[in-house]
């Protein structure tokens, strides 16, 4: 069994990978997600019960026993269990820690036989058995067995020449509320949500690849939307290059670190 901490796109796109290769899956993530691609992120299951992400499906699961069954039909199950708890009492075979924070929010190397980490934050033989390079570019979805992934730059990767553009933040504290929706093609300066009603217009034209849901509690800066300058609406709705590059990494360094394991 293969707990995932974390139910976002990057996190989704890794679980999709596993789950064709047959692997047994938990994920855990808020009991509120707060999940920007919700068109492809298994988050949505705890909202909704069932949340399907390309061909591969998920369920809520309520508790812990609810997850045999969920499995029997070859499902995902999703807990709303943002400090992975459940890891106690499942005892998986491998957890991942995907939940992207940028540092270690509990995570430990004796959570599993095999434990991997994506991105920053943590450091091979401290916190976990192997990092998985997330930052955009040559190394992307490399395997790490000594050391750390490239530092946090705080700059999103580059898409056709945008980075920082492609974001849409909260101007302020409030509750969001959507105005234009995931999917919609949308001009630069064009309204697409607001915030207790002060407006946030896309910075960029393209189309929108993920924004929060209505009435979802905001603060001022944080991240509330993306906009993918590659008007390309069907790459809304399939995991991204990036997530199936790491979850390749991450399937890899399993079968790697089971094999070592059982060499020793």
């Amino acid at each position: 069994m293969i707990v995932i901490k974390g139910a976002g796109d990057l996190a989704s796109g890794v679980a999709v990978r596993l789950a064709h290769c047959g692997f047994p899956i938990v994920m855990t993530d808020l009991s509120h997600p707060t999940s920007i691609r919700r068109t492809v992120c298994f988050s949505e299951a705890i909202l909704k019960g069932t949340f399907t992400v390309e061909d591969v499906t998920s369920e809520f699961a309520k508790t812990i026993y609810d997850i045999v069954p969920i499995h029997a039909r070859r499902h995902i199950a999703v807990l709303a269990d943002p400090k992975a708890d459940c890891i106690k009492a499942l005892h998986p075979d491998v957890v991942i820690d995907a939940i992207l924070a940028k540092r270690n929010l509990g995570t430990k190397i004796t959570d599993a036989p095999v434990v991997i980490a994506l991105g920053p934050g943590f450091t091979v033989g401290v916190d976990c058995h192997a990092v998985i390079e997330t930052m955009r570019g040559h190394d992307l979805g490399r395997i790490i067995l000594n050391g750390s992934a490239e530092p946090n730059t705080g700059i999103p990767g580059n898409i056709s020449g945008f980075t920082t553009e492609r974001v849409l933040r909260a101007p302020k504290d409030g509750t969001f509320a959507e105005i234009r929706h995931i999917g919609d093609l949308v001009e630069k300066g064009e309204s697409v949500a607001s915030v207790d009603g002060e407006t946030i217009v896309a910075t960029i034209s393209g189309v929108i690849r993920g924004l929060l849901p209505t009435g979802t509690p905001v603060h001022s800066g944080m991240k509330s939307g993306d906009i993918d300058p590659r008007p390309i609406q069907s790459h809304c709705y399939t995991v991204s290059d990036k997530a199936r590059a790491i979850g390749g990494g991450v399937l890899e360094a399993i079968l790697m670190l089971q094999r070592r394991n059982a060499d020793v």
